[in-house]
């Protein structure tokens, strides 16, 4: 994959363009990215802002947005998304001071 600065072009960018069919992770801007870590730590979110989820699904997908914050920050996921939830919003500032 082309480094943040490389891709920040005027062209439209597909799927493919990002990780080709076949390739599992990407460097972006020095660091290893995984094939999926965005909509994993979203289906997270959704698991922490379920009414119906019990406390342990709760700890547990924390947990995990802990440990794939730090590929939100590096994607740039949170130059253009605010969540509306403040814990969420603390996981990715404590995240973006340690990347």
């Amino acid at each position: 994959m082309e480094s943040e600065e490389n891709m920040s072009t005027f062209n439209s960018v597909r799927p493919e363009d990002v990780l080709p069919d076949g390739i599992d992770s990407t460097s972006i801007n020095g660091k290893m990215v995984r094939k999926g870590s965005i909509a994993a730590f979203l289906a997270n979110v959704a698991i922490l802002e379920n009414v119906n989820s019990t406390e342990q699904e709760k700890l547990s997908a924390i947990n995990m947005m802990i440990e794939l914050a730090p590929a939100v920050i590096t994607i740039g996921l949170h130059k253009h998304v605010v969540f509306k939830n403040p814990q969420i919003e603390q996981i990715l500032v404590m995240a973006e001071n340690l990347v």
